[in-house]
């Protein structure tokens, strides 16, 4: 690269990605280090990459001085085809909803030293913080003094008082620990938890670098005050907690979900919430949206949410932030945050790590 020139970086997404994520504040952030240009492509989904050949060929015309790719919904796979029309390429960034890395020949990448990254996390940061509000809310069982006073019906002394449960002190287990669950538990360091994970994805020295207890998922069920469910699904992951898994959740506990409705079994989990021994605070359920029939919807002792929790408000989604801040680490000659691994690669499809 010529001393002092800007990097090319190159966006591959339709006109929806164009118009609702990308901010003009990141877009003025990022061309104070980049140039950057659009290429408009529209097709596939989530699961597949669109394959039109004609855009695959305008493509390659397009990258030949790219030093970065930014991909998003409507972009095409990016192969090895593509890859040998673009001998300056040096990183490519997912910006969201990829979570298999569809539109990215990972292994191909990989062969030619070109960084990989994935802002799609960047909606677990939202999250994170109504983790946080549903353990508060589920310990204290206050959906059902809510509906108490809508009733009006307002709860009694005695009602109040056995419903009165601190996060202080107690012991918090986190089934996943990704973006998702390395935030919540900065949240929760003012709490002064004792904090349990289990993750088989992360690297064993993570649970010392950050303080927790890194444990199985039966000592987690069976012995903390409060589980949260911050697991993506993945085909190892759906219809984890069962019945079996659910019964060993103690007496008193509560049990939180913020990830997908599908790795819990729902009737199970109805079924638990039903002896009445335990709260629940629940942002996925399966099916979705709930079904009025469903008997979740009336049990005292559980908080819905309409799996709303990774909305922030803003104007724009924070997935391009996280983006321009990754190209601007990269390109500074710094570490990247977000890198897409062989172990992450694993964890999103339910494979064994390496």
């Amino acid at each position: 690269m010529i001393a002092n020139k800007k990097p090319e970086v190159l966006f591959l997404f339709n006109r929806r990605v164009r118009e609702t994520y990308i901010s003009p504040d990141e877009l003025e952030r990022l061309e104070s280090f980049a140039n950057w240009n659009w290429f408009e492509c529209n097709g596939g989904n989530i699961y597949q990459a669109h394959e039109k050949p004609e855009t695959i060929q305008q493509l390659c015309e397009q990258v030949k001085g790219v030093d970065g790719m930014v991909v998003c919904h409507g972009a095409p796979r990016i192969n090895e085809k593509i890859l040998e029309h673009a001998p300056n390429l040096k990183i490519i960034g997912e910006l969201e909803g990829d979570r298999f890395a569809v539109r990215i020949d990972l292994e191909t990448c990989w062969q030619r030293n070109i960084s990989t990254v994935d802002t799609t996390q960047g909606s677990s940061y939202p999250v994170a913080e109504w983790a946080l509000a549903l353990i508060l809310i589920s310990l204290r069982n206050a959906g059902a003094m809510f509906r108490k006073i809508t009733a009006g019906t307002p709860p009694s002394g005695e009602e109040k008082r056995k419903n009165q449960k601190m996060l202080y002190g107690k012991r918090v287990g986190l089934i996943g620990c990704g973006h998702m669950g390395r935030r919540l538990i900065k949240f929760l360091r003012g709490f002064e938890v004792d904090i349990w994970v289990h993750d088989p994805y992360l690297p064993r020295e993570m649970a010392e670098a950050i303080g927790f207890v890194q444990t199985s998922l039966d000592n987690l069920l069976s012995q903390c005050n409060v589980v949260v469910c911050l697991a993506p699904l993945t085909p190892k992951t759906e219809g984890m907690i069962g019945k079996r898994e659910l019964d060993l959740l103690p007496s008193g506990s509560a049990f939180v979900n913020v990830s997908r409705g599908k790795i819990v079994d729902s009737k199970a989990l109805i079924e638990r919430l039903k002896r009445g021994d335990i709260t629940a605070g629940i942002e996925a359920f399966d099916p979705e949206p709930i079904p009025p029939d469903s008997e979740i919807i009336h049990l005292p002792n559980v908080f819905l949410s309409p799996h709303f929790a990774g909305l922030t408000g803003d104007d724009y989604p924070h997935f391009f932030k996280l983006m321009v801040d990754e190209l601007e680490r990269f390109f500074q000659g710094h570490q990247t945050w977000f890198d897409l691994t062989t172990r992450s690669k694993a964890n999103r499809r339910g494979e064994v790590p390496e």
